[in-house]
């Protein structure tokens, strides 16, 4: 099995950029020897989804309206944190800030990308147990709602296409997998 990188980059051109992301035009050639182009979404932050989960298996879904989807969406808490940075100090900051949920106990879940054929970017997913509830800070670009509804109702609304952020689908699947639900 070939595992090795069999694209070549002939010439970037960086198209748009801004504070989260960087957008470019890139000529190749592509594993078939042939010349063709790629699009390549860079981001700047890492992506960091958290499924926060209570002692009856009740999980935190937060609402809100996506300008880019033109939708409004129910997800996990999400937010971004610094390239550099550790992904667990912005998984508990983004909780606190779309929520008012801390948490005392903190697992890792899964490290994913959230569509690798356009995109570098990396996803990591934790799930936040031992729950205080405080009060929330969100951004000013962000009118949330939160509900909480039993991680197995969450499974349903995925399967059924009700909740279709990739983070959010991930992390509820994987930790309904993980506790037998």
């Amino acid at each position: 099995m070939n595992t090795e990188n069999n694209w070549k980059t002939l010439t970037t051109n960086t198209v748009y950029e801004n504070a989260w992301l960087e957008l470019s035009h890139r000529e190749v050639i592509t594993p078939g020897g042939s010349n063709g182009i790629y699009g390549l979404v860079k981001f700047k932050n890492q992506a960091i989804g958290i499924l926060p989960i209570d002692n009856e298996n009740n999980i935190y879904l937060v609402g809100q309206f996506r300008y880019a989807i033109d939708e409004y969406s129910w997800e996990i808490p999400e937010g971004g944190g610094k390239l550099d940075g550790d992904p667990l100090d912005a998984a508990k900051r983004e909780l606190k800030e779309e929520t008012g949920l801390t948490a005392g106990k903190w697992t890792k879940l899964a490290r994913i990308h959230t569509s690798n054929s356009a995109t570098n970017e990396e996803g990591f997913l934790f799930i936040a147990e031992d729950l205080v509830q405080e009060d929330a800070e969100p951004e000013d670009t962000e009118v949330l709602q939160v509900k909480k509804v039993p991680l197995s109702e969450a499974v349903e609304m995925a399967m059924r296409s009700e909740i279709t952020d990739s983070l959010s689908v991930c992390a509820i699947l994987m930790a309904a997998r993980h506790r037998g639900i």
